[in-house]
């Protein structure tokens, strides 16, 4: 085992950014010592708006945030965990890898490109989320794989980036985002002045 301390993996649709995935870096930083995020393009999933700008709202949070052990690795993204779990090891060699995913992805990890292999090159953290409940057959079929899942509870409040594209919520999207939000004017929340900061 490396003496250095763990690395969590950490990508997300980040469509749009919020105050749950604000709480969730802070949280994995205290946990693990260092977290490396990205904005994602998950094949899974529908997205609101392109990866690039994500990724340019994802990196003004990480920024708003201003901790050193959280970094905003777009770099690391790729549709295929796996090759992401390749780049990460080719940049901190050495370093215990943690890929973390949310609870409600749980279930999608078993049907990842090559999923047993990347079980067995890393440790899985699964984060529950408020208002999603884990299905226990997701984690079973998750050690069925060889992988040894860890469950995280942190303290993240329950909001969802889902949600807040169907019913825009200005509370909980982190101001730092705002000046991209309206400029793009996206999820409706640029229609929005009243709400932006001061």
């Amino acid at each position: 085992m490396s003496e250095l301390p763990s690395l969590a993996l950490f990508g997300t649709s980040a469509d749009p950014p919020t105050e749950g995935h604000r709480a969730l870096l802070e949280g994995l930083a205290d946990h693990y010592g260092q977290v490396a995020t990205w904005a994602s393009d998950n094949p899974f999933k529908q997205h609101g708006a392109p990866l690039e700008l994500r990724a340019r709202l994802l990196g003004a949070l990480v920024e708003a945030i201003g901790d050193p052990r959280i970094t905003h690795e777009q770099a690391l993204s790729s549709p295929r965990a796996l090759i992401t779990l390749e780049r990460a090891a080719e940049c901190w060699p050495g370093r215990s890898l943690v890929f973390v995913v949310g609870g409600d992805l749980a279930a999608q990890v078993p049907t990842w490109w090559k999923a047993a292999e990347l079980l067995q090159r890393c440790r899985l953290a699964v984060v529950p989320r408020q208002g999603f409940s884990l299905d226990p057959a997701a984690l079973e079929a998750i050690r069925n794989l060889g992988g040894q899942p860890e469950l995280l509870h942190l303290p993240v409040p329950a909001t969802a980036s889902s949600s807040i594209r169907r019913h825009p919520s200005p509370e909980q999207v982190p101001a730092a985002l705002w000046a991209e939000l309206v400029r793009h004017n996206l999820y409706g929340l640029g229609q929005q002045p009243s709400h932006s900061p001061r």
